[in-house]
């Protein structure tokens, strides 16, 4: 920075000429990576440099004042300094006004905490400045409690958004709170609403942080709103943003002898009230008391060496459903006792099982926590699952009925879901044996059964003895051996698929898949996913492939971020399951138009999840086509 002398009069309009044309032209770190601090030292003591680099920053053409700004706004370390260095800017300035309360702050959301908390301090440190805070307050407060906001824009701006709020709030003095409550609330609730319809359990947990922040500050006497959710480090972020704490005050260091002069003036004040501990009246006991504690002479029992009486565990899959649905229900302890044992006894007793699945399954269906019993709605489930893959055919076309059923609670249809699912997985996947390859050192007892054929067996009692005699110093690792067992999901996959994709078009009374009811939308097209995942190698999987396809295809407009990255992951289960030469053949035109579609899902989705989706359909599918065409004929 260079000096006029003489006290001559100048114009620095060239100069802001200068700093506007090098920041457009993409220099602007360069050049105020040197100028912001030397006008934040030169603007700390001196009120005519202050009027300088007001004078500096006004005179920049329109054109060029969003890159000035924002490059200030970016590199001044606190709010004050910022005060400092651009001063009314934003009420003598219409395009500064702009950039400042509406192009950062809701057109853009990848700037960090630091920069929201400059410049929204730098709005609140002045009185012709503050009702643009509080103009800000509520156009932020407009966006957030937006439901097509919630839906189209991505969780990364909801969260710059909720940022913005919880600072704006920090700001706000007790009278400004008090002119706009009623708006507060009302914003409030509404967002509230927006926020916990939304299938995302990140803008849940937003809505409700900001909630109890707008409940806190409008509510400073009475009760304030409270939820339950999950902290972490996002959470706490956010909570501390409406705490406000001035980065630019600072606390002199005492010297030592007035470090020493405070402690001794303290030292007395300490003695006196510990002198008047000491010196108090002790507290006898009232005649009273002491005839109440007379019982104090009493011998207690020794029990030592008692122990909890267990209720036996029933012993049949009859007793279990005697005990859940009879009169003998009411017995508590044989009611855990019979949750517990359920799933083991389905498991050992197949035959019996298969008699009352449906039965069964209905019960457990319909089953509600009597007793705070440890883990219940798992062992509930686990029971589930075993009594589906016990009978799977009859269990599965009760519970997919169900689903569209009347009387039936939300969490309820997607305990259907996930009941199948983890069936589907148990059926489908092979089960890891713990037989591992032993070294020579323990010799194997070869038994043969009386009245056996022992010469059907000879291969195999020949290499047992040839491998007990034989010394071997090092077999190498121990591997896990994957035991070959039949894929029991390749009969009954159809029973698991086709009844969940028929009627999600059809609203009853209760339930609207394709209305409010969208987050089981999103758990049923995941389900979905999951189970084209798993027909992999089936008869059915070319018919499940194109019933999913058209499926997709009905709902690939959905305003909900979570259905549409379950519709892409179908598409990536029909893509992994599906032979290609099956797809080619009788999906040709469906593939072409589901690869445009995944184009344009990939530039102009809001939400991050879903571009990266499309993007690795479209990736799978040529890798795809290049495997078939490397394929020779």
């Amino acid at each position: 920075v260079c000096f006029i002398p003489g006290g001559l009069d100048c114009s620095i309009s060239f100069v802001s000429h200068v700093l506007g044309k090098v920041c457009i032209h993409g220099r602007q770190k360069e050049i105020l990576g040197v100028l912001v601090p030397r006008l934040t030292e030169l603007t700390e003591s001196d009120c005519i440099w202050q009027r300088i680099c007001w004078r500096l920053v006004e005179c920049v053409p329109d054109r060029w004042m969003e890159a000035v700004v924002l490059g200030f706004v970016q590199r001044a370390p606190r709010a004050d300094v910022l005060s400092r260095l651009l001063g009314n800017l934003v009420v003598k300035n219409k395009k500064a006004q702009f950039v400042v309360t509406q192009k950062i702050l809701l057109l853009q959301y990848g700037h960090t905490t630091a920069v929201l908390q400059n410049l929204l301090g730098y709005l609140s440190l002045d009185s012709l400045r503050r009702p643009l805070l509080l103009r800000v307050l509520q156009e932020l407060l407009e966006t957030w409690s937006s439901s097509s906001a919630v839906k189209h824009s991505p969780a990364e701006q909801q969260l710059y958004i909720s940022k913005a709020i919880l600072i704006c709030l920090s700001h706000l003095k007790e009278p400004e709170i008090e002119s706009c409550r009623q708006e507060l609330l009302t914003s409030m609730m509404e967002g509230m609403k927006c926020h916990l319809d939304s299938s995302l359990p990140q803008l849940r947990r937003l809505g409700m942080v900001v909630a109890e922040s707008i409940s806190l500050k409008i509510n400073t006497e009475g009760p304030v709103l409270k939820f339950e959710y999950e902290e972490d480090d996002e959470t706490r972020e956010l909570k501390s943003l409406l705490v406000q704490t001035p980065s630019f005050s600072v606390v002199p260091s005492l010297p030592d002898d007035d470090r020493s002069e405070k402690a001794s003036a303290a030292l007395p004040l300490v003695q006196e009230s510990n002198e008047k501990s000491h010196t108090a009246a002790p507290v006898m006991p009232d005649e009273s008391d002491a005839e109440l504690d007379s019982d104090d002479d009493l011998i207690p029992y020794d029990m030592s060496e008692d122990k909890e009486l267990k209720t036996k565990a029933p012993v049949y899959i009859r007793d279990c459903i005697e005990v859940l649905t009879g009169s003998r229900s009411e017995d508590v302890d044989k009611w855990e006792a019979a949750v517990k044992a359920l799933e083991s006894l389905v498991r050992k007793n197949p035959a019996a099982t298969r008699e009352v699945s449906v039965e069964l399954a209905k019960i457990l269906l319909h089953l509600e926590e009597k007793t705070c019993i440890e883990g219940f709605v798992e062992l509930r489930q686990r029971a589930q699952v075993a009594v589906l893959t016990t009978d799977p055919i009859p269990v599965a076309k009760y519970l997919t009925s169900q689903f569209y059923s009347l009387n039936y609670s939300l969490c309820q249809r997607m305990d259907i879901l996930d009941v199948l699912v983890l069936a589907a997985q148990e059926l489908s996947c092979p089960k890891f044996h713990g037989k591992t390859k032993h070294s020579g050192v323990q010799k194997p007892c070869i038994q043969l059964l009386l009245g056996s054929d022992s010469s059907k067996d000879w291969r195999r009692i020949v290499d047992e003895r040839i491998k007990s005699k034989t010394r071997r110093f090092d077999m190498g690792r121990s591997r896990v051996e994957l035991a070959s067992c039949p894929n029991k999901f390749s009969s009954v996959a159809g029973y698991f698929f086709f009844p969940l994709i028929q009627h999600f078009d059809r609203p009853l009374t209760t339930f609207d898949l394709l209305g409010e009811d969208h987050l089981v939308l999103g758990r049923l097209v995941h389900t979905l996913a999951i189970l084209m995942h798993l027909a992999v190698n089936t008869v059915a999987v070319t018919a499940m492939g194109k019933a999913l396809l058209e499926f997709v295809w009905a709902l690939r407009f959905h305003t909900d971020s979570y259905v549409r990255q379950g519709l892409l992951s179908c598409i990536s289960s029909l893509l992994l399951s599906v032979p290609m030469e099956q797809i080619l053949a009788d999906m040709t035109e469906e593939l072409l138009e589901t690869q445009s579609w995944l184009g344009d899902v990939m530039e102009k989705d809001p939400d991050g999840d879903c571009r990266r989706l499309a993007l690795q359909n479209l990736l799978l599918m040529e890798n795809l086509k290049k495997k078939l065409e490397a394929v020779p004929s």
